[in-house]
């Protein structure tokens, strides 16, 4: 919410402010709205994945190495993407995509690609609090002690268990989505997919495996959409919108520089 909005409702900066910070305090399931399937019928976490890694085990080691190797980009532009990446609930959230469609994607230039997606999410995001609640993983910059790239939502991460990654689950099931809307882009969308969900991991707020495990979900959510009419019919929407959305007028060079560094 724009302060300037809050504003003139009769609010003070000061309060405006205030608001937003307690927003970020919030766990993410809570502020997941409504989906296309109901929350007893979607799939499963806590049967569908295995647990996390286990203390002293490879995959763990691995999991750790790679929280190491993302401290070292800190304040990168990889780290600004990162952050760029985290905030689900901005107007703007679904544009992330916009370069791998190979058009802008938003609430004005496509509504309908736009209200899928966002709609889409709440499968997606809420299909991993089973597995999440059940494992409570702790997360890295809990363990290491170092920053986030996104400050103010530290204190909703400490409340929501690691694994699997939410976050990952929606950019993945995202990708998969557009790559339905628009199959000739699938390659540069599932890469970009890839790619918002490793920036938890550079964000020091996921392991590779809470990021993998939210790939999982994705790929098992976005599969039962395809059995849901009202989402068959806002897909074949998005598909239409898609054929007349302006190509060729995005600047992806900073992005395409940001994403290189691993």
């Amino acid at each position: 919410m724009k302060r300037c909005r809050i504003a003139s409702l009769g609010l003070t900066l000061a309060a405006a402010a205030s608001v937003a910070v307690a927003q970020t305090a919030v766990p993410a399931s809570t502020r997941l709205g409504s989906g296309y399937i109901e929350r007893a019928a979607l799939p499963d976490s806590k049967t569908l994945l295995p647990p996390p890694p286990a203390a002293g085990s490879r995959a763990l080691k691995r999991d750790m190495a790679g929280a190491e190797r993302a401290l070292a980009l800190r304040s990168s532009p990889r780290w600004d993407q990162a952050r760029v990446d985290a905030d689900l609930f901005v107007p703007n959230a679904t544009s992330v995509m916009s370069c791998a469609a190979g058009f802008r994607i938003s609430a004005d230039e496509t509504p309908r690609i736009n209200a899928l997606l966002r709609k889409a999410a709440s499968d997606l995001g809420l299909s991993a609090y089973g597995a999440k609640q059940l494992y409570q993983r702790t997360r890295p910059f809990v363990g290491n002690g170092q920053p986030t790239c996104t400050p103010d939502m530290e204190t909703a991460l400490r409340q929501d268990g690691s694994y699997p990654s939410g976050h990952s689950a929606i950019g993945y099931g995202w990708a998969l989505i557009l790559a339905a809307v628009v199959p000739d882009r699938k390659g540069p969308l599932l890469k970009r997919g890839l790619a918002f969900g490793d920036s938890r991991r550079i964000c020091n707020v996921h392991f590779r495996s809470d990021i993998e495990a939210g790939q999982v979900m994705a790929r098992a959510v976005v599969a039962h959409l395809q059995t849901v009419a009202a989402f068959q019919a806002d897909l074949a929407a998005a598909r239409a919108e898609a054929k007349s959305a302006r190509r060729g007028e995005l600047d992806c060079a900073a992005e395409r520089t940001a994403l290189k560094e691993r």
